[in-house]
């Protein structure tokens, strides 16, 4: 087995090369001066079972392109198989079409990396579950929830007054599961509506959270709008306490601005995304390792043992 990471989050590639005892292979990437990426694998690959880890996070074209160019250069460098290992799965929002001619960006996507010469993909905390079903090769979809997040709330919280929330209505089997996995906690959802036009969005919470301690669930936090929303409307219900809990942590334009100032008390994601230093220096954001994770998992699948199993047994990291 070997890894082999590209440039979009390479702390957590060491990560889990450190967790697993293997080093990464080493790679050269670079630009040549029309901003064309170039890259070569320094190491013998040729009969070797390889997974590149490399997130297509912002800025997604260029991340996304390197993944392609690396499978490519695998497959010509005679790797027995390839496993693309991505952790934040960039163009996940655009699972379907939403006016007449729209693209399914996720599926294209999908496309690419298989004819790249992908042999399967290992991924995490998928947007829409669907999108397993755009590639034609086996696809590994992880979840953050049990080993990741549910130790280190037993740990803070006080589970028998915990309710779970959702921001949307879109969002309640993700906050229906997870609550089942904290001894089934109270269940609660955020239900927007805008009256008519020029009239701003009307929080309604459905469900108990008066003296509740309330947990936000969500896959991603982007802008932050909606997650800091939902807490404020939380509180103004008599919440005693609102965290947020996302797998994966955009904090795009004015993200980090809008969190500091909302009420909640900490916002919990993983390091499937590579965070700025403007991001790191935020004291209500806290970053979970899924190091242990993907470890686990890539050991599995290149032992060809289960993958599900591991939700249960594989280490936290705090």
């Amino acid at each position: 087995m070997k890894l082999i990471s590209c440039t979009s989050n390479q702390p957590l590639a060491e990560a889990i090369s450190a967790y697993l005892g293997i080093p990464l292979t080493e790679a050269n990437v670079k630009r040549f001066a029309d901003q064309e990426i170039f890259l070569e694998v320094l190491d013998n690959v040729r009969g070797e079972d390889v997974f590149v880890i490399q997130p297509t996070s912002y800025p997604a074209n260029d991340h996304l392109m390197e993944l392609l160019i690396m499978i490519d250069a695998l497959k010509r460098g005679s790797a027995r198989r390839i496993t693309a290992v991505i952790p934040y799965f960039g163009y996940a929002r655009q699972d379907r079409k939403t006016t007449a001619r729209s693209p399914i960006s996720a599926k294209l996507v999908a496309n690419l990396i298989t004819t790249a010469g992908a042999d399967r993909v290992l991924t995490m905390d998928l947007h829409a579950g669907q999108i397993q079903g755009f590639f034609d090769i086996p696809v590994d979809n992880l979840f953050a929830g049990t080993p990741v997040f549910v130790p280190y709330i037993q740990k803070a919280c006080k589970v028998d007054n915990l309710t779970i929330v959702s921001p949307d209505v879109g969002g309640v089997v993700r906050a229906r599961a997870f609550a089942k996995r904290l001894d089934d906690a109270g269940l609660a959802i955020i239900d927007k509506r805008r009256e008519r036009a020029g009239i701003s969005e009307v929080m309604h919470v459905i469900g108990e959270v008066a003296g509740r301690d309330c947990i936000l669930i969500d896959d991603m936090v982007d802008s932050a709008g909606t997650i800091c929303n939902a807490a404020a409307a939380l509180m103004e219900h008599g919440a005693a306490s609102v965290r947020a809990v996302a797998s994966h942590g955009v904090f795009s334009g004015s993200a980090v601005e809008r969190i500091e100032k909302s009420p909640m008390v900490e916002m919990l994601v993983t390091d499937s995304i590579r965070a700025s230093d403007k991001i790191k220096s935020c004291a209500k954001i806290k970053f979970l390792s899924v190091a242990p994770l993907f470890g686990e998992a890539i050991l599995r699948i290149s032992e060809e043992r289960s993958v599900s199993s591991l939700f249960d047994t594989v280490p936290a990291s705090a």
